[in-house]
Parts: C-alpha cells; sequence; structure tokens
C-alpha cells in the first residue's frame, strides 16, 4: 500500500464543517430516500458492535435527519457478507460503508455496487475493487506502538530476547499491516520464535496457538508475546495462565476493550492499542453523507492509498495510541471511552488505587 502522508487534524476540522452545513439545510435538501448501508464483519471484536455500530447510525443521522440506516454484521462469513451487499444494493442503498471479512472474496461484490451506481466506503480495513473511499487507522503505526511497548515491558530481555507473533486473520488486510509495522521495530532486536495466524481474530485459535507455543517452546524462553489485538491477547493470557506461566510475559493488544483494560490494571496484559473511534465513525458518517448526496470527498481527506486494484484512493489514516497502566486515566478515562467505576469493579479497587486511578 502506498500512502501520502497528510493532514489529520485538518480533515477532522473538515469533518466537523461538513457536519455544520449538512444538518442546516432542512427538509427540503433532496435527502428523502437516502439510505446508509453499513456492513461489519464480527461480533467476535466488541469495538464492532459495541462502538463502531451506533456512533455510525447516530452521526448519519446527524448529518443528514432524513437519511436511513441498514446493517449487517456478516459473522466473519464472506458468502454471508456477499449476500448482504447484495440485499442492500437491491434495496436501494444510496451508499455502502463496508468493514470487509474479506477483500479478494467481496471484490466482486464491490465491482457489482460500482455497476449501479452505489459507492463503497472501505472502513477500518482496505477492500478491492472500485472503492471511492477509505476511512481507518494507520495500521503500520498500530504494530509500531504494540512492539516498541513490547519492548520496553521486556525489559533487559528486549536484545536478544524470544518473542512470540500472534497475528490477526490473514484474510484482513490490516493484519499483515500491523505485523509489518511491528517487525519494523522488533527486527534486529528479539529473536521471534514463532508466529502463528488468528483466524477469526478468535480468542479460542489465540489459545490454541499460545498453549502450542508454549509446549514446543518452553515457559522460560517466551519472553514477550506480540498479540495482534486484545481478543487475541485473551487467548494468549489464557493460555499462559492454564500452563501456570509466572511471572507472565508482556502481552500486547489492540481496541481497548473493557475487559483487555481491565486486564492491563491487574497486570495480565501489558498493553492495548487505543484507536479513538469516534473519529474514525465520525469521517466515514460524513464521507458516506457527501457521496450519497453525489458530492465529491475531496475536503474530507488529507491522503490517498492505494488497493491492491485501486491507486490513489481518497483516504483518512488517523493516528492510534498507546494505553498502559500509566496512562488509562489521561486517556480512556479523560476521552469518556470508560469511568473509573466501569473499569475499577470491586475486584479491581486496590489494584486501581495502587495506579492511581481514582474517581
Amino acid at each position: 500500500m502506498r500512502s501520502h502522508v497528510g493532514r489529520v487534524a485538518a480533515v477532522l476540522t473538515a469533518v466537523v464543517l461538513a457536519a455544520a452545513g449538512c444538518t442546516g439545510d432542512g427538509g427540503d435538501s433532496g435527502e428523502d430516500g437516502l439510505t446508509v448501508g453499513v456492513l461489519l464483519p464480527s461480533r467476535a471484536v466488541p469495538r464492532w458492535e459495541q462502538s463502531d455500530r451506533p456512533m455510525i447510525e447516530k452521526r448519519v443521522k446527524e448529518l443528514c435527519a432524513e437519511c436511513t440506516v441498514m446493517y449487517a454484521n456478516a459473522e466473519n462469513d464472506a458468502a454471508s457478507q456477499r449476500q448482504q451487499m447484495t440485499s442492500m444494493i437491491t434495496k436501494g442503498a444510496s451508499v455502502l460503508i463496508l468493514d470487509v471479512v474479506d477483500p479478494r472474496a467481496l471484490r466482486s461484490s464491490v465491482r457489482e455496487a460500482h455497476r449501479e451506481g452505489v459507492p463503497v466506503i472501505a472502513y477500518d480495513r482496505l477492500a478491492e475493487g472500485p472503492i471511492s473511499g477509505f476511512v481507518s487507522f494507520d495500521g503500520n503505526q498500530v504494530g509500531r506502538l504494540q512492539a516498541a511497548a513490547l519492548l520496553r515491558g521486556m525489559g533487559p530481555r528486549a536484545d536478544g530476547g524470544g518473542v512470540v507473533m500472534m497475528n490477526g486473520d490473514p484474510s484482513s488486510p490490516n493484519a499483515a499491516w500491523y505485523e509489518r509495522g511491528a517487525k519494523s521495530v522488533l527486527k534486529d532486536r528479539v529473536r521471534i520464535l514463532k508466529s502463528y495466524d488468528t483466524l477469526g481474530w478468535r480468542a479460542e485459535n489465540a489459545h490454541d496457538h499460545m498453549s502450542a507455543a508454549v509446549s514446543a517452546l518452553g515457559p522460560q524462553r517466551i519472553d514477550g508475546v506480540l498479540a495482534a489485538n486484545d481478543s487475541i491477547a485473551a487467548g494468549v493470557i489464557a493460555a499462559l495462565k492454564s500452563a501456570r506461566v509466572s511471572p507472565l510475559p508482556p502481552v500486547t493488544g489492540q481496541d481497548a476493550d473493557l475487559s483487555a483494560v481491565r486486564r492491563i490494571v491487574k497486570g495480565e496484559q501489558y498493553m492495548t492499542v487505543y484507536k479513538p473511534f469516534r473519529r474514525e465513525t465520525d469521517a466515514a458518517a460524513a464521507m458516506a453523507v457527501a457521496l450519497a448526496r453525489g458530492n465529491d470527498v475531496d475536503a474530507l481527506v488529507a491522503t490517498t492509498v492505494d488497493s491492491p486494484t485501486t491507486r490513489d484512493v481518497p483516504a483518512v489514516l488517523l493516528d492510534p495510541t498507546a494505553v498502559t497502566r500509566d496512562t488509562i486515566g489521561r486517556t480512556l478515562v479523560r476521552d469518556g471511552v470508560y469511568t473509573v467505576d466501569q473499569i475499577c469493579i470491586p475486584e479491581l479497587r486496590r489494584a486501581c488505587d495502587r495506579i492511581g486511578l481514582t474517581r
């Protein structure tokens, strides 16, 4: 993928300005009949249903009071997502926000939408085919943040220590993106002892891989685990605990799931990557409404990317943030993602006090 570095702050300002312009037209703006289709990939990762879906739906309605939102979840099945796309096109969707399960498998569906005049915005994962826009977080930076934090967590063992890599689902282009970013930091510093792909980003698959790694390597050789997201981290940590590995090696994550934040407080997971989802959902909603109205998205983007099939796709690439025990308060709590009470359930109260996470 080729990207041109842009000005993300300017993009976010443009999104706000677009919202102001979109909500001021009243009922005669020609919005009747506009439908935004939202297609998310699975329920295995909590963020899709808990954050992305409600935020996208809310923002679309704020920008376009007369717009209708259609929603579907593919349950990590490409065939189901193809059927869902066809159904939305048949029902008259004006634009589609697609978080693709498998880019190659959905390429023909993206082409179908294009033939029918329905723009497709690739959301979070870069789809293939004639897409009209892309909104995501910089995956290379996600991997770099994970790797840098892992090295800090490994301490003296960061130079020459042994690492197990638990990558994401290979059908997702983001998995390779994260892995490349992580390896760019880990190279020449550590030994990658084992590397696994985690189908469906599922905790149970990660658990099986980690159990196999512990059995093959022995726990004493594993100085750190690069887990691609929080669901994978959950499976990794469960496997390490089942094998009675103590102390636990540092384990990374991504998505700032509430369960992962609690594991970080407990000292079981070393870090996660916080991606301010509202910025991503706001950008996608603004792009969708603009395209549904027949407008271009030039004012909403700061860069372009190349997919395997399409060059110069208008794109918004946002900056992620690393979160450890010491930074939960000034990131997730400050931004209103979680309250202290949500994080610091009774059994974690003392641990929260130790790290200064108080009401």
